[in-house]
């Protein structure tokens, strides 16, 4: 009864522009700093003077923020900030300061009354609040704190608007300037936002399109200008991709400034960072030597076997989506009509507006083509089932589908063939149990492929996986190549004994070496999901923190974000240096 008050009362605030304004109003009189630079440097005032003073010709660093909503990211930023300062570097941040008239922190959960939106973007309640919060957060450290709209020129104004307003609505998604890709970032943007795949049958998405282009289209005059009056070696900003910060990345790989994308991981106070583009993308293409040379011994193969199982439950990471899992396999057969004793093919999808925006298309045009084919396709197998896990994060994520994987099945087979079976996104039903019962595993873009192979469960990656070109899966990359695998299956064995051991080296790799701990961010077990505790400037030196030492080397010397940690599993994460 409770939860359903406040759900209640939450979308009455979200209604209502004036109370959206208090609420930031009183969020940002409440929201206490974090860290809390001002007490923070007061204890250490003598090394920060002097570490100031040093960098004054160090390095120069950008760290794009953006935006002042994402309170953790401005926390670990601020950290990186002071760290990389502490190390000789020169760092400024980047914020805007209420010129973009759509961004990352807008997502349709907020503006209900989309028309609202449409017309006034974020300017009447999140600009509020979001950029005093970032500017209030950097501006103790004394750093330089740059401002989009400083870098902006009446006639870019006239310029963003006027382009914005009269290209025809099917060419904007293929617009660009000067190379840089403006108008896919802001249909990404404009999808992330209605948290679907396409825009079909929105009523108001074409002025909010628009009001996402003309934002792109700032961003990426801002940005130039930016680094075209700075020299600037590297810049760092979380994610990389959407409105601003994929045209940030697009901005600086084209004027030859590194770029650095930082995300939270998946373990707890873990943090994965990638050079030249988020890790959505080039964890894809990671050279195989990067991890195939790990000295394995039946410790570490003990570590990681006892991280997946944990993944189960998810007891060690930040964040899971199945609380209490069911993994009775009768009761999960009873509850789907599934008979485990015959051959079962699994497949895992993807939330609908994030495979879109994630993983870039492979032997189909997208996710729900890969699946509605696949369906038709398991029609025609009566001697095999099918059953699909829709991710149960369509309903849980933070940015929930308005594009159900079963609606659009629904759609397409008002009937569903009697061998396909699918475990909707609010089931208890275990995946893992499942999919353990299954002869092999397609999937499109999901980490779980990461787990299965590890399992020995023989993997179809019909889309762009991490675990893909890992030497473990069945990589497809056409249609054709697809529906050739599948008339192989079942496939009635496991993986081999030496594809179970490489599988399980790479897991180690991706979950406890790419995944770069950083011992003061804490997990709160609720949202934000984790906190700085950072309780002194001196913990940010060097040597005292051996994943921060990985990242900082990362930023300023362009060595690979990989935490060695087979080589710290007995000894502390913190130095006593």
């Amino acid at each position: 009864m409770e939860a359903r008050l406040k759900r209640f009362l939450g979308q009455v605030v979200l209604r209502s522009a004036t109370l959206k304004r208090l609420s930031h109003w009183y969020a940002s009189r409440n929201t206490k700093p974090n860290p809390d630079w001002r007490r923070i440097l007061s204890a250490d005032r003598e090394l920060w003077d002097k570490a100031l003073k040093a960098a004054e010709n160090g390095p120069r660093i950008l760290i794009a923020s953006s935006n002042g909503w994402e309170l953790p990211a401005l926390s670990l930023e601020g950290s990186l900030a002071a760290a990389l300062t502490l190390r000789g570097a020169n760092v400024h941040f980047l914020l805007c300061d209420e010129l973009l008239p759509a961004c990352q922190a807008c997502i349709i959960s907020f503006y209900p009354d989309q028309k609202q939106f449409a017309r006034h973007g974020p300017s009447r309640d999140i600009c509020k609040w979001c950029f005093k919060t970032g500017l209030a957060i950097y501006r103790p450290l004394g750093l330089p704190v740059h401002r989009y709209g400083d870098f902006i020129s009446p006639q870019d104004r006239q310029n963003a608007a006027k382009i914005s307003a009269t290209l025809p609505l099917d060419e904007i998604n293929q617009y660009t300037l000067d190379g840089i890709a403006v108008g896919e970032h802001a249909m990404a943007g404009a999808l992330r936002f209605y948290a679907r795949g396409t825009l079909e049958n929105e009523p108001h998405a074409e002025p909010i399109l628009r009001r996402y282009f003309r934002a792109a289209l700032l961003a990426t005059y801002a940005v130039r200008r930016l680094l075209a009056s700075e020299n600037f070696e590297c810049a760092v900003f979380h994610h990389g991709i959407y409105v601003p910060q994929g045209l940030v990345g697009e901005a600086c790989r084209r004027m030859k400034v590194r770029v650095v994308n930082e995300c939270a991981a998946y373990r707890k106070t873990c943090f994965i960072f990638s050079h030249g583009d988020t890790y959505h993308h080039t964890l894809m293409n990671e050279p195989t030597t990067k991890w195939e040379s790990i000295k394995w011994n039946p410790e570490i193969d003990a570590e990681i076997g006892d991280y997946l199982k944990s993944r189960w439950y998810g007891t060690r990471d930040w964040v899971f989506f199945q609380e209490k899992p069911v993994e009775d396999l009768n009761e999960i057969a009873r509850q789907l009509g599934v008979d485990f004793s015959r051959p079962t093919i699994g497949m895992l999808t993807n939330v609908m507006w994030d495979a879109q925006l994630h993983y870039p298309a492979n032997a189909f045009p997208g996710m729900l083509d890969w699946v509605l084919q696949t369906i038709s396709y398991f029609s025609r197998r009566p001697d095999l089932q099918l059953l699909i896990r829709v991710h149960p994060a369509e309903i849980l994520g933070v940015v929930p589908s308005r594009q159900p994987i079963v609606d659009e099945v629904k759609k397409a087979f008002p009937d569903l063939p009697k061998n396909v079976f699918i475990i909707p996104p609010e089931s208890k039903a275990s995946t893992y149990a499942a999919m353990q019962q299954c002869d092999a595993v397609i999937i499109y873009g999901t980490k779980t492929g990461v787990e299965l192979t590890a399992m020995g469960i023989p993997v179809v990656a019909a889309g762009e996986a991490w675990i893909r070109n890992k030497g473990v899966t069945m990589d497809v990359s056409s249609a054709s190549d697809y529906f050739r695998l599948l008339d192989g299956l079942p496939l009635r064995k496991r993986l081999e004994e030496a594809t179970i051991n490489r599988a399980r080296k790479y897991a180690y790799h991706f979950f406890f070496r790419r995944m770069i701990p950083l011992e003061f961010m804490a997990p709160t077990g609720t949202r934000p999901i984790y906190q700085n505790r950072l309780s002194s400037l001196e913990e940010l030196l060097p040597g005292r923190s051996r994943g921060l030492d990985v990242i900082c080397d990362g930023i300023l010397e362009g060595k690979d974000f990989i935490y060695p940690a087979e080589e710290y599993r007995n000894t502390p994460p913190v130095s006593t240096v």
